[in-house]
């Protein structure tokens, strides 16, 4: 790294639908240890301490402090602030919060999802210290992800000219693609996913804002004017929160801005986006099963199975996905994890 202090951002106002019936709005998947014995977002956390990072500042959902600061507690961190969200506006207000509250206005934030996968440390770290040059020159940093499949479900980045070692100009932002433009992008070489992880400076961050979304930053900056602090927790202002556009980062500031670089990397990073997504990274046994809690299977091959208290029991079946949470069990043909929204659709007409 270098001497300048990164200050982790990590966002953690997500629902989760997508993990139901484990995940669910009032415990969702950044607070369950989904891939380990940590949680997500313990596993986030210890991503970014030691040499060269500073405290953390946590932007949540104000329903979720008290599981935010247990989970802090048992991995022994200490958060700068625990910024609490009235109401969801997406991640670019999210992350003004948080830029207002960071203890220097020069310093590096370190924007990071609370429930993503990284398997390779050493190489995330290594494309942090590629960025600390630009954006204490003034960059707005974005990491791409290395992709190894035509994904249709990630917004995607074309690379430009390198303008320092491992570290290129954005040439542009891509929607999420139908496959053919994926497969093309992937075949073409010169393209990332997008990750959703940045690093630029806070001050920085704030006057793209002022240029590019002068509403959103008004009515954030009013928000924490009028905040309340209880210790640590921070509670901006209901009515002028809620006053902000909601926006992501990506529309708001960096398809925008002017000064804008990607470190491509392959960091073995996963969005956890699915019950498919989590069967990808786990261990499976020899016939291929990722089991996890009360299961017994019998002739049983390449499912996911998980439960948080009941027994499951199978026999003579392949290729399933089965999670059993409380009162609800969720079954489906793996590769169709995708169309749970459908389900809580359903649930919600009811």
């Amino acid at each position: 790294m270098t001497a300048s202090t990164i200050v982790p951002v990590i966002l953690s106002g997500g629902s989760g639908t997508r993990l139901w019936p484990m995940s669910r709005p009032e415990r969702p998947k950044q607070f369950l240890p989904l891939t380990a014995d940590e949680t997500m977002l313990q596993l986030t956390l210890r991503r970014a301490v030691g040499d060269g990072f500073g405290a953390p500042v946590i932007v949540a959902n104000a329903q979720h402090v008290d599981e935010v600061e247990t989970q802090l507690a048992a991995v022994g961190v200490e958060a700068a602030a625990i910024i609490l969200e009235p109401a969801g506006r997406n991640t670019a207000p999210a992350i003004a919060l948080a830029a207002l509250a960071a203890p220097d206005p020069e310093a590096a934030l370190l924007v990071m999802p609370s429930d993503h996968v990284i398997a390779d440390i050493p190489a995330f770290h290594a494309a942090i210290a590629a960025a600390l040059p630009l954006v204490n020159d003034g960059w707005l940093v974005t990491f791409g992800i290395e992709p190894d499949a035509p994904e249709t479900g990630y917004g995607w980045i074309q690379t430009g000219e390198a303008i320092a070692p491992g570290v290129h100009r954005v040439a542009r932002f891509v929607e999420k693609p139908p496959l053919d433009r994926a497969e093309a992008m992937l075949a073409a070489g010169g393209h990332a996913w997008n990750g959703g992880i940045f690093l630029f400076r806070a001050d920085i961050y704030l006057g793209e804002l002022a240029a590019h979304a002068p509403a959103m930053l008004n009515a954030v900056q009013d928000s924490m004017r009028a905040a309340r602090h209880e210790g640590i927790r921070l509670f901006p202002d209901a009515a002028a929160f809620a006053a902000s556009p909601a926006d992501s980062i990506d529309y708001a500031v960096m398809e925008k801005a002017e000064r804008v670089a990607v470190v491509p990397v392959a960091m073995g990073w996963n969005d956890l986006g699915s019950w498919d997504a989590l069967h990808a990274i786990s261990e499976v046994d020899a016939t291929g099963n990722a089991h996890g809690g009360a299961v017994i299977a019998v002739d049983t091959s390449d499912c996911l199975v998980r439960s948080d208290g009941v027994r499951i029991a199978m026999v003579g079946v392949s290729d399933l996905i089965v999670v059993a949470s409380g009162n609800d069990v969720l079954i489906m043909p793996r590769g169709r994890s995708q169309e749970i929204k459908k389900l809580i659709e359903a649930m919600k007409k009811g």
